[in-house]
């Protein structure tokens, strides 16, 4: 899904009605009773072949109060924030309302791509309302009948060229991954440069010191902080170029501070359910995670799911842990942490692990060199002369089973991608390889080639008998055959 869009107006315009539409099901709840949307729903859109995250807004409200409304509203004004797309709907059979003006002037602050839509516009009785809403500013309405899908031509027509903007961008924003390799290429790993610089999501739960820690980095109180859980609500990115030590070169690196992510259970709004999927989009545009824990509760299970996300999308890992400032016996604790890690992350076996305060600073120059060198793991190339002598000193050291009598024959790897490392072994039974032989050569990757934690795609292709001439021995006779004596013959 390449952008999200925002279906927002005040109540009873035909809001959930057009979003069943556009989702092809009914998610949800639609009455002729305004406000029956309270919260936010998401769905996976779609026009004809633009696809496309939509939501469905509560009715825009007066109220801006704690009141019922006024929570409804600004979780509405939240959603129009994150989205990139705002679909404002009025009814054509109402007409312009004074509170859609207020509205319009809201959205205009808000986002920019706002497009204006009629909804309800089927028959002449709609003609007056449509040329009362070019006075909104808006530009041409879209005429819609979300209940009979009139105008979804037009609509489509609109949304075409900005689906186009954002897919440019989301293609821009989008990290290399599973780069293909030679042993002859000659391209070295990416260097960051400000064009294209080296992005880096922070995430973890909330109140961890996301925002604290990235405002430390850039130098400035960029980003909203605060001691209350869930401040931050979405993926917002800053560009920095950061040395880490001072005789360091500058690295140009867009850091995304991402909003906490808590376990679903707990997840009460929909706001936060949102932010959370925004937080997940932000690590696959992500070339190196760092999973940001609190000394206090660490390896969390909500942290553990994350990092393993971050594992499972194939990018490079970072544990980070904060607060250590308020740590009394930090020798204790690092022992800890570490024994945790091991235990409980296993398949983020070697990754760094580093200990910061990001209100004081300390240990940002460790955490800047862990990022650097998980991103150097993350493009590390092994030739394949290297690599097959490696196997054969595994196989050596540990030859594989042989299940059901049936012998396997390792017989030669090689690099096929980086970003993060891919390798093959071509051999033979590879469905018979049990999971532990795989993880015993994995680890070997990782020991021997200086790759900890990074996220080894290990894969077993059958070569099968290559023997070149095992089907002429049965199709063709052999020269034993042709010079056979013939019955009776004393030659």
């Amino acid at each position: 899904m390449t952008f999200t869009l925002a279906l927002v107006g005040r109540p009873n315009v035909g809001k959930s009605t057009l979003f069943n539409r556009l989702v092809g099901k009914k998610l949800a709840l639609v009455d002729d009773t305004p406000g029956v949307t309270r919260d936010l729903r998401e769905g996976q859109g779609r026009i004809a072949d633009i696809r496309f995250t939509v939501i469905d807004t509560a009715g825009l409200e007066m109220a801006t109060d704690e009141s019922l409304q006024g929570r409804m509203r600004k979780l509405t004004e939240r959603a129009v924030d994150m989205a990139d797309v705002c679909l404002f709907m009025i009814d054509a059979r109402v007409g312009v309302l004074p509170a859609d003006r207020v509205f319009v002037e809201i959205l205009r602050k808000k986002n920019a791509h706002v497009i204006l839509a009629a909804n309800k516009g089927e028959g002449k009785a709609a003609d007056v309302t449509i040329l009362e809403a070019y006075a909104l500013g808006l530009g041409e309405p879209i005429r819609l009948s979300a209940e009979h899908g009139e105008g979804m031509g037009e609509l489509m027509d609109v949304l075409r060229p900005l689906s186009e903007q954002f897919e440019e961008r989301a293609r821009m924003d989008a990290p290399e991954t599973d780069v293909a390799v030679e042993d002859d290429d000659p391209d070295a790993p990416r260097v960051p440069t400000r064009a294209r610089p080296l992005q880096i999501a922070v995430v973890g739960r909330p109140n961890a010191g996301k925002s604290t820690l990235i405002n430390k980095i850039i130098g400035e109180d960029r980003l909203l902080t605060g001691p209350e859980a869930g401040i931050t609500r979405d993926a917002i990115s800053v560009m920095t170029e950061w040395a880490g030590s001072h005789d360091a070169e500058p690295v140009p690196m867009r850091i995304f501070d991402t909003a906490g992510m808590r376990k679903k259970a707990r997840i009460s709004e929909k706001l936060e359910k949102l932010s959370v999927s925004d937080g997940l989009r932000a690590v696959k545009f992500a070339e190196v995670v760092v999973v940001l824990l609190d000394v206090e509760i660490p390896f969390e299970q909500q942290d553990l799911r994350i990092a393993d996300l971050a594992e499972r999308e194939g990018r490079a890992v970072v544990i980070a842990v904060n607060k250590w400032d308020t740590e009394d016996d930090k020798q204790d604790k690092l022992r800890e942490l570490k024994e945790e890690f091991t235990r409980l992350l296993p398949q983020l076996r070697g990754a760094p692990l580093v200990t910061v305060s990001a209100k004081t600073g300390k240990g940002l120059d460790r955490l800047q060199q862990a990022i650097m060198k998980a991103y150097d793991v993350w493009n590390r190339r092994v030739t394949t002369a290297q690599l097959n002598r490696w196997l054969t000193g595994m196989l050596e050291q540990h030859p594989p089973p042989a299940p059901g009598g049936k012998r396997i024959k390792m017989r030669y790897a090689t690099q096929v991608k980086t970003r993060p490392p891919g390798f093959v072994v071509m051999t033979t039974h590879p469905d018979q390889v049990p999971e532990s032989y795989k993880r015993y050569l994995v680890n070997g990757l990782r020991d021997d080639f200086d790759m900890p934690g990074a996220p080894i795609r290990l894969t077993l292709r059958d070569q099968g008998d290559k023997n070149p001439y095992k089907d002429r021995k049965s199709s063709q006779p052999s020269r034993l055959s042709k010079h056979k004596k013939a019955p009776g013959s004393d030659r």
